[in-house]
């Protein structure tokens, strides 16, 4: 991949690990050397160059490291153990958690790379008089900022962005273009919101009306919103429904990928992390520290407790009241073969009776 900063803007090794917030991580530089080298960005063991930083987290990657013209490598303080004392010649940072510190480092790099597409405001943007903008938001072409709205400071709007009225979005957020807000939606601080977001739109919401004529039925007003946390990602295209009565509300640090469907009134706790196509119905409460697998489904009114694993085509249709990990995907099989187990398993409950009765004659 191309080097992501230009060579008079690169930190220094130590430098970069202080200003990538990694200190947590109990980091050191082994083999230092003068002048340390400047890092311009990140890549992978074999595509890094000498002015990049890479990482070693799998082993299966090991052998790929001798062959690594990186500046520098991110390992576990056994891997370095298991090197040579002649190579490779690139520094080592030693870290318990390398894809951790890889993570931080490319959030860093990813920073700077917007920072600098930063634009202010275009001036084909729309933004109501009433709307309250903070310093250093930037708005791109062609944006629509409505009434009352407010935007903290440090966020920034790519092209053909909707704002609605009254809705809110924190400090440091990035809805990447065409993101939609309806009406009264609360993004909190450091959003991630990827192109095609749609937050807020209306819940499906139908009462039978044999009045009007058999089998109409009339819309139920959402008059709900939806509340994002701090430190939320949602990936491209995935929606997240308003509320009947009450708010949708999405809780600090969720992160959601792509093309997932959140209905209205739904509540996902703390640092929950969903993969591609989950769909979730109304009302549904799922806990803190989930993670969901993709084309996951969830039946409405469902309450699941903290630290649910639940792998990806699973179809959750009750409760679920203890933490653990929670499958329930029919195996593939030849399409004749599937029909055979099928019936098999349709014919279940009277095989069940029927070895009841077995047993009881005994």
């Amino acid at each position: 991949m191309p080097v992501l900063l230009a060579s008079d803007q690169a930190p220094t090794l130590p430098e970069l690990l202080r200003v990538a917030n990694t200190v947590g991580l109990d980091c050191k530089i082994v083999g230092a050397t003068e002048p340390m080298p400047c890092i311009q960005g990140v890549g992978s063991l074999l595509s890094a160059g000498p002015v990049e930083i890479s990482f070693l987290s799998n082993p299966k990657l090991h052998a790929q490291l001798a062959l690594s013209k990186a500046a520098a490598v991110i390992l576990t303080e056994s891997v370095a153990a298991t090197l040579p004392a002649n190579g490779p010649p690139c520094l080592r940072v030693i870290c318990s958690q390398p894809y951790l510190m890889y993570a931080l480092l490319a959030q860093w790099f990813d920073r700077h790379r917007i920072d600098q597409l930063a634009c202010g405001v275009h001036p084909t943007a729309v933004i109501a008089d009433t709307a309250l903008i903070a310093e250093h938001v930037s708005i791109g072409a062609h944006c629509v900022i409505e009434a009352g709205v407010r935007i903290g400071c440090g966020s920034r709007l790519g092209p053909a962005c909707v704002v609605g009225t009254g809705s809110v979005i924190g400090r440091d957020c990035l809805l990447h273009a065409r993101v939609t807000l309806y009406h009264d939606v609360t993004v909190g601080d450091r959003a991630i919101l990827h192109t095609g977001v749609v937050l807020g739109a209306d819940g499906f919401g139908f009462a039978p009306d044999p009045y009007k004529e058999p089998g109409a039925w009339a819309k139920i007003a959402q008059l709900g919103g939806v509340r994002l946390g701090d430190d939320v990602e949602v990936g491209a295209n995935t929606t997240i429904d308003r509320g009947a009565l009450e708010d949708t509300v999405i809780g600090n640090g969720v992160k959601l990928d792509n093309q997932i469907m959140i209905a209205h009134n739904v509540h996902i706790g703390d640092h929950t992390a969903m993969a591609a196509c989950v769909g979730v119905a109304g009302s549904t409460q799922i806990g803190r520290r989930c993670t969901i697998g993709g084309a996951a489904m969830f039946a409405g009114h469902l309450v699941l407790v903290d630290d649910v694993q639940v792998s990806g085509g699973t179809a959750i249709t009750s409760n679920i009241n203890e933490a653990g990990q929670y499958t329930g995907v029919y195996p593939f099989a030849d399409h004749r073969q599937w029909q055979r187990n099928a019936a098999v398993v349709s014919q279940l409950a009277q095989l069940r009776r029927r070895i009841q009765t077995l047993e009881k004659a005994d």
